[in-house]
């Protein structure tokens, strides 16, 4: 297939890039500074841009098959940018006629598990409250999608760790694995390159966790 990846020299967008070379797709990976991405392979093209206009991403997403996402805040302080930045990807495909969008949101966003316990339900709560704006702004990006002409997909994870991909993890379309607290990048990548043809989640998001 042909990807595009936004996103692409974070935690997960990065895993997203090195995954889908070694499966064989051509990926384009959209960055700001060319510099910071450290991921090679026959099929990749670097995309330079700062997604602060549709219309210079426009040919970064035309002609493919899908096109996922790794954009999000950093820190609290860049709360508002995944809304932000996900509106000119969205106003780039559609421009396009690009339809398959997968994008990174977080947990507390959707559901909470019907048979968490009281200590999962507090840290979810307490998690919440310090992340406020960040949560915030992932819901505004979702309400986002929801508006799109866009077959989107918003995955999920809990607290991210840093672990090689192991391809084992749980995954609930419409709700989120119960006490599943951490999920590694390499395996949030996995599961969204998976989710690509997979017509149950389409306009849906998908709790991702170990």
């Amino acid at each position: 297939m042909k990807l595009t990846v936004f996103g692409a020299t974070g935690g997960i967008g990065k895993e997203i890039v090195r995954q889908a070379l070694g499966s064989g797709h051509e990926v384009t990976a959209v960055v700001r500074d060319p510099a910071r991405l450290t991921v090679t392979g026959e099929g990749l093209e670097v995309f330079r841009a700062d997604l602060t206009d549709p219309e210079a991403v426009r040919s970064a997403v035309a002609g493919r098959d899908a096109v996922l996402s790794g954009l999000g805040a950093r820190s609290t302080k860049d709360a508002g940018i995944a809304t932000r930045l996900t509106r000119t990807v969205l106003a780039a495909m559609e421009a396009e006629g690009v339809r398959r969008l997968l994008v990174v949101s977080a947990a507390p966003v959707g559901p909470a598990p019907e048979h968490d316990g009281l200590l999962d339900r507090g840290m979810r709560g307490l998690v919440s409250a310090l992340l406020k704006n960040v949560y915030t702004d992932l819901r505004e990006m979702e309400a986002e999608l929801a508006r799109s002409g866009t077959d989107w997909t918003s995955v999920r994870p809990p607290r991210l760790q840093d672990k090689p991909v192991s391809g084992v993890y749980r995954t609930v379309v419409g709700g989120f694995p119960a006490k599943g607290r951490f999920a590694g990048r390499a395996d949030v990548a996995h599961a969204m390159l998976s989710m690509i043809d997979d017509a149950g989640t389409v306009k849906q998001g998908v709790g991702v966790a170990y």
